[in-house]
């Protein structure tokens, strides 16, 4: 019988089947904004994520909702995970913008309210794929409440046990010419409930481990938003790491206004 790592040693791709491959109806198709110009990344929450996941025996499965340009997608897959972007928008894929050009084959379009399947497919076959972590950065705020429930039961499909969906979360309009982007504009305690309502559950110790270290949120591009680390089974998922003091000061650190401004004055950036 083949071991764990023989099996992933075995990975050829990845395909996606979607009910709808692009969001037509949606504001976000229809005013592109943040899929015509964002491919956010941040190196470490990568870090922090591969910290407090801690798989030995088999690369990550990631998988970003919303993923616009892909360089969070690109940064996985240079570090060995196995991930795949889902966007809404066929905008950056027909201009092959940012990560589109380099890797098209782990983008993928997909209306994210309606059902889709993520496929993995080895040398022994195919299998619905399962992920460790599932990302949404400033992406939830733009689906309707009506649609929220769909787009939970895509998570807990792809969601491997234990496995977590990290997100940020504006609670302010955005308004692009004369069109508001953000179609469910709440607060952190509504979002709690709701998602409480579909079957997920938010661990708060995730928001003290993470400290401010994403790849969107007030420190990098989006005042304003909040986090929500959520898991449809809290029974099974991975202990906080322990972390040092100085860890702590440091990621408080980095990102922040003083740390940016010392960078401008140093490196002129």
């Amino acid at each position: 019988m083949n071991t764990t790592q023989d099996r992933f040693k075995e990975f050829k791709r990845l395909q996606v089947q979607a009910e709808r491959e692009v969001a037509y109806d949606s504001p976000d198709h229809l005013v592109p904004w943040g899929t015509r110009q964002d491919s956010s990344r941040n190196r470490r929450f990568n870090q922090k994520l591969y910290a407090l996941m801690g798989r030995q025996d088999r690369p990550l499965w990631i998988m970003d909702m919303g993923c616009s340009g892909g360089g969070f997608v690109k940064d996985c897959l240079d570090d060995g995970c196995i991930a795949v972007g889902i966007e809404g928008s066929d905008y950056s894929k027909r201009l092959r913008r940012a990560e589109w050009r380099t890797i098209p084959e782990f983008l993928f379009t997909a209306d994210i309210t309606r059902p889709f399947q993520v496929t993995a497919e080895f040398e022994s076959g195919t299998a619905p794929a399962q992920f460790d972590a599932i990302t949404s950065w400033e992406v939830i705020e733009h689906i309707a409440d009506k649609d929220l429930a769909g787009v939970a039961a895509n998570v807990k499909k792809h969601l491997a046990p234990g496995g977590l969906w990290i997100m940020s979360v504006s609670a302010k309009p955005d308004i692009i010419n004369g069109v508001n982007l953000h179609q469910t504009v709440q607060q952190k305690p509504w979002w709690l409930e709701k998602f409480r309502s579909l079957g997920l559950e938010h661990v708060e110790a995730y928001i003290n481990y993470f400290n401010t270290q994403y790849v969107r949120g007030p420190k990098y591009t989006a005042e304003g938003s909040f986090h929500l680390v959520l898991t449809a089974d809290k029974n099974k998922v991975p202990p906080v790491p322990n972390e040092s003091l100085l860890i702590r000061i440091f990621d408080t650190w980095l990102g922040s206004f003083p740390q940016k401004l010392l960078k401008r004055g140093v490196m002129g950036v």
